[in-house]
């Protein structure tokens, strides 16, 4: 069986150094579009919500032209802070809108990094955990926002654990997914930050595979992160100095991660994520390139 019957690779809006809405650095939407799909991608993520055109007639045109589909959106935002709940929903609820518009299938819930945890970035011993009544209460914002993007808007939410938010390390994940209902709340695996936080993401997968919708293919250079971690380095810090390489240079084992996608008869989206730092000097599109090249090779 080939993966390329079952398995659809796509490109992230990260991998321009996209993270927020807006920024003198970014490369514009358009050119962004126009570069994933010279790098051969059929499908993109939306990116931040407010990066690309909400409007859809104008986004679906530029598209059409790059001959690219949607295939979800990432809602990036301080669920660990009750203050900012507003502003989570209001994100939650237009990136929910966008894709619907565009017949995408999958949200993305991500805690953003906290300043209580990007100096622990990769090093679970040493981070700071949330209380009881304060894990409670993070739990249900990010149960209420699964539900809602699943009941009222047909989407498959998943849980993607990041470095230097409070759903970091694997027990946190974990955790999470046996205290939120599966029928809500997926996970969308990312292997390099679980490679960065310290665990094994072929063996993650392995034991979860059953609830994992939709994948981020990341990597991570090994040597960046034990020089990160033995130096206590934060997490932009980190970024800065190129822990997430191109894939199939790094430590994660990408054969491996196909075998169980194909073992489990995993369908649909696989992206590709390469987060980078839009104001140092580098080349999205040959990086794009690289990692596409590198996912035909080992038969993806």
């Amino acid at each position: 069986m080939k993966a390329t019957t079952m398995i659809k690779i796509g490109n992230a809006p990260c991998s321009w150094g996209i993270e927020f809405a807006s920024d003198p650095a970014y490369p514009t939407w358009q050119s962004v579009l126009s570069q994933c799909a010279g790098a051969g991608y059929k499908g993109i993520e939306l990116g931040p919500i407010g990066y690309m055109p909400e409007d859809p007639a104008i986004l679906r045109d530029e598209l059409a032209k790059n001959d690219l589909n949607i295939i979800g959106g990432v809602v990036f935002r301080p669920f660990h802070d009750a203050a900012k709940w507003d502003e989570v929903v209001d994100a939650s609820k237009r990136t929910c809108e966008a894709l619907v518009a565009h017949g995408a299938q999958h949200l993305v819930l991500i805690d953003s990094i906290s300043p209580r945890r990007a100096p622990t970035a990769g090093r679970a011993d040493e981070a700071e955990q949330m209380d009881t009544a304060e894990w409670t209460a993070f739990r249900d914002r990010i149960a209420t926002i699964a539900k809602m993007g699943t009941e009222e808007y047909g989407l498959t939410v998943g849980m993607h654990a990041h470095a230097a938010g409070f759903v970091d390390f694997e027990p946190e994940l974990e955790r999470l997914l046996d205290e939120v209902d599966e029928s809500i709340l997926k996970i969308c695996f990312d292997t390099g930050h679980h490679s960065y936080a310290g665990y094994d993401p072929v063996a993650f997968m392995k034991r979860h595979i059953d609830r994992i919708s939709y994948m981020h293919f990341k990597d991570i250079d090994p040597a960046v992160k034990a020089d990160v971690v033995a130096k206590r380095t934060d997490f932009y810090k980190a970024c800065g100095q190129g822990i997430f390489c191109n894939l199939g240079q790094g430590d994660v084992d990408f054969p491996a991660v196909r075998q169980v996608l194909l073992d489990a008869g995993f369908e649909g989206w696989c992206t590709v994520e390469q987060d980078c730092d839009p104001s140092l000097p580098g080349t999205p599109l040959e990086d794009a390139q690289s990692n596409r090249q590198y996912l035909e090779s080992i038969g993806f």
